[in-house]
């Protein structure tokens, strides 16, 4: 009899292990449903309703695929001086605006996204909604570039930057950067003359004078460690680009690609040599081999972190 119970507990408790599991799955794909198809569907309806067409939810991704195919079209054409540059640059809205109105909906993934390019109802927009206006979330390669700037911070972390960028971004410090930019911009334009007959790319050499005037304005007596820093910054930039696909939480959490990995390692390659720069400054201002923490916009963020710290306790 004690056997025929105990089989017959066994049994209940192995029916309640493969329940468990299926509810919890149930479940999830029930939530799933509903975040990626039918609230989205549902936003979709109302829109129209009001009036807001928009490119069609696809499930899941969106209008990312849409998105990348358009912009990987547009590149792959030639532009002459005189054409449109708005169709080049952002493809997907000279489209949908041509298509659907000055006003639309389109989405990124599963989240949608309002477009509004009526200059009066910005207007009425930003004076109305200012508390209800989100900041732009990021992918997760952004955030792991950009996840700390003034951009995409607010609160009490927002103001405590904005602080200690206003000690280096005020009026006579920009001045005193004039002679590092216009130094560059003289190196490029050398560079172009012996060029002269020559086609040039301009967005390469562009992106070449961003990185010299970085490199000069912000580092200065560290000029190479900053080329390097820039350098990395703009092949962080190239896997945040590639990086216009949609994430399903879940498994994004449980499963990194491998743009994502790459650009961590980035990161903290960035990180790594900022910080370094910094506690050599750091070292050498504390024992008295200089000065000051240097001339430049590092030299002045690392000042006025100092002083504010020593100040007013902010850091």
């Amino acid at each position: 009899m004690d056997s025929v119970v105990r089989e017959e507990k066994k049994s209940d408790l192995m029916e309640l292990v493969i329940l468990v599991p299926c509810c919890f799955f149930l479940v999830a794909l029930i939530k799933f449903l509903y975040d990626y198809l039918w609230v989205p569907l549902r936003i979709q309806h109302m829109m129209n309703s009001q009036g807001i067409k928009g490119p069609p939810y696809r499930f899941i991704h969106g209008n990312s695929k849409e998105v990348a195919r358009m912009e990987q079209e547009a590149l792959s054409k030639r532009v002459a001086l005189t054409d449109d540059i708005f169709p080049k640059v952002l493809p997907h809205f000279y489209a949908w605006i041509n298509r659907y109105g000055r006003n639309f909906v389109y989405w990124n993934g599963a989240r949608p996204e309002l477009v509004i390019s009526e200059p009066e109802l910005i207007k009425e927009v930003l004076q109305t909604s200012e508390k209800k206006i989100q900041e732009k979330s990021l992918s997760d390669i952004g955030r792991e570039f950009l996840g700390n700037g003034l951009l995409f911070i607010a609160g009490e972390k927002w103001a405590n930057h904005r602080k200690l960028a206003n000690h280096a971004f005020h009026g006579e410090s920009l001045k005193n950067m004039t002679p590092a930019i216009i130094a560059s911009v003289e190196t490029m334009l050398e560079k172009w003359k012996g060029q002269e007959g020559r086609e040039i790319e301009v967005l390469k050499e562009f992106r070449l004078l961003t990185s010299e005037v970085i490199s000069r304005t912000a580092f200065g007596s560290s000029y190479l460690e900053g080329r390097r820093f820039c350098h990395v910054t703009e092949v962080d930039n190239n896997y945040e680009s590639k990086s216009f696909k949609t994430r399903i939480p879940l498994i994004s959490k449980l499963w990194k690609s491998a743009d994502l990995l790459e650009s961590e390692k980035l990161s903290k390659e960035i990180k790594d040599r900022v910080m370094k720069i910094v506690k050599k400054r750091e070292d050498e201002a504390v024992n008295g081999e200089v000065n000051s923490f240097g001339n430049d916009f590092l030299g002045l963020l690392v000042n006025a972190y100092h002083d504010s710290d020593e100040k007013t306790g902010f850091h």
